[in-house]
């Protein structure tokens, strides 16, 4: 894949598709950019140019010390965006992805046709606070496999535990073999503890879908409602499943997505 040198580190990034639009995929806290395999097929099949980036602190991208923060990875993504010459496509953010997007959005708007912000709050209020910090106490004396194993209990639902032993182990084994390490999870998750856009995301103009599975548990769903009504005119969905509702009901989640954004093509 090609790499990109900015902002001080080397970005691998990815794109796929030859689409007469484009789509900007910004990936969550410890997923690398093929976190993105259950989107990308039906991306492209619905003719989309699609690229994606492994964030700071992961995947084949640099991992220096942080902390960071939205600012600092909505920068990396300018750079990208920059680099490629894009200068009218539609920008999906999940999770940690999703903060980096409103940051983003909010700094440079010009440009963007669509926002998605799937499974994301606009602040962490006291209870993710609790849990992230949680997180980062484990992740340093246990490191970041095992963090992961406790954020599998928090992405899927009970009927995926139930019913989809094969696919709960393939997650969980990728989860067992994460190789993050622990200075680059803390200095990540620090972007999802101090993210606090409520104050200004009244400014956000663009078509903005606010996306999130109906039994979000770590990111709650009530939390993703708040951020829509700071939105002007934003749209609310929710999709069956929880935070990880792109793995767990991809379809779902992507008839969604793939919905909006052909609501917002150039052609409309």
């Amino acid at each position: 894949m090609p790499v990109l040198s900015a902002n001080g580190i080397d970005m691998n990034y990815a794109v796929d598709g030859d689409g007469p639009e484009t789509v900007l995929l910004i990936n969550g806290l410890a997923d690398d950019l093929e976190s993105w395999g259950y989107q990308l097929p039906a991306l492209l099949d619905a003719g989309y140019r699609v690229v994606r980036f492994d964030n700071r602190g992961i995947g084949a991208s640099s991992k220096p010390a942080g902390p960071y923060s939205t600012a600092l990875l909505a920068a990396d993504a300018k750079a990208l965006v920059d680099h490629l010459g894009l200068d009218d496509y539609h920008v999906m953010g999940v999770s940690m992805g999703g903060m980096i997007a409103q940051r983003f959005a909010l700094e440079h708007p010009s440009g963007i046709r669509s926002l998605t912000l799937a499974s994301t709050y606009a602040a962490p209020g006291p209870f993710c606070s609790r849990m992230f910090e949680l997180w980062a106490d484990t992740a340093r004396v246990m490191g970041v496999p095992t963090v992961m194993r406790d954020v599998t209990l928090w992405a899927f639902t009970l009927e995926f535990f139930q019913r989809r032993h094969d696919e709960l182990v393939e997650f969980e084994t990728a989860m067992r073999y994460m190789d993050q390490p622990v200075h680059a999870y803390l200095a990540q998750l620090a972007v999802i503890q101090n993210h606090d856009e409520t104050a200004n995301l009244a400014e956000l103009s663009m078509p903005t879908l606010v996306l999130t599975g109906e039994q979000d548990i770590l990111i709650p769903t009530a939390l993703s409602h708040d951020l829509h009504e700071l939105i002007p005119g934003s749209e609310w969905r929710t999709t069956p499943g929880g935070h990880g509702c792109i793995w767990e009901y991809p379809d779902e989640f992507n008839s969604a997505f793939v919905g909006f954004l052909r609501d917002n093509e150039r052609t409309n």
